[in-house]
């Protein structure tokens, strides 16, 4: 009795334990692909702002280059939370 006992328990530990690494191990892909997403947004703003005929077109590249590291933080939070509610 006490050995089947011990067995469960030692599955309960080992599925907690599992979980939580998965957890982290989502919650660790969120943040990298916000760095990724970020890298890309300030590439993709520097391109722009260099290749701006313009004022105007560069100052619209900057808001463009704030706008998607905005975006990334988001999604990056939001996929965050939802691991956490799980």
């Amino acid at each position: 009795m006490d050995e089947a006992r011990e067995e469960k328990r030692q599955e309960v530990e080992t599925t907690g334990a599992s979980s939580w690494m998965k957890k982290e191990a989502l919650s660790l892909t969120a943040s990298l692909k916000e760095g990724l997403l970020y890298v890309k947004a300030f590439f993709t703003g520097q391109v722009k702002k260099l290749t701006a005929r313009n004022e105007k077109e560069a100052s619209e590249a900057g808001l463009q280059e704030a706008r998607m590291q905005v975006e990334a933080t988001d999604e990056a939070e939001r996929r965050r939370n939802e691991l956490h509610k799980a």
